[in-house]
This record gives structure tokens, sequence and C-alpha cells, in this order.
């Protein structure tokens, strides 16, 4: 259930506002609705992409010069295998 609240603003901000409010194609109360929940809720913790390097071992490949041999290599195992 909502609830009515009355606020006071400068002229000037409210004019700001309203036209930043049109904008992006919503009502000036919806436009403050959603400055307070994002205030409320804070801000999207920062993800560390740094994270994901260095997971595993390459074993001293090096797919960035090699890949193509490797592909090579894998798809011609693949054709020395008996069919099930």
């Amino acid at each position: 259930m909502m609830s009515r609240t009355q606020i006071t603003l400068d002229k000037e901000l409210q004019k700001q506002a309203q036209r930043r409010a049109s904008e992006i194609g919503v009502s000036f109360a919806e436009y403050v609705r959603r400055l307070v929940t994002r205030d409320l809720v804070g801000p999207e913790p920062k993800v560390d992409l740094t994270c994901i390097f260095d997971l595993g071992a390459s074993g001293g490949s090096d797919i960035a010069t090699e890949k193509d041999s490797m592909i090579a290599k894998a798809f011609a195992s693949g054709l020395t295998r008996t069919p099930r």
C-alpha cells in the first residue's frame, strides 16, 4: 500500500527533476520513488573481475599461439576412436 508524502523543493531543483523524469518517461512521483529506493538499497556491490583469472594451471600450454595445432590434434584423435 502506498503512503502519500509531501516534500518541499527549490523551484529550480523541482523543474530539473520534472524535466529528468520526463526524459526517462516516468512521472515525477515515480522518479522520486526510484531515487529514494536507490538510496536506501545502496549501490550494487562492485565485482572484482580479477577473481576469475589464475583459477587453474595450463600445464605450460599456450593456447593463444598453439590453438590451431591443439584443435587439429583433438580432431584427429576423434577420428581414431572406434564407434561404440
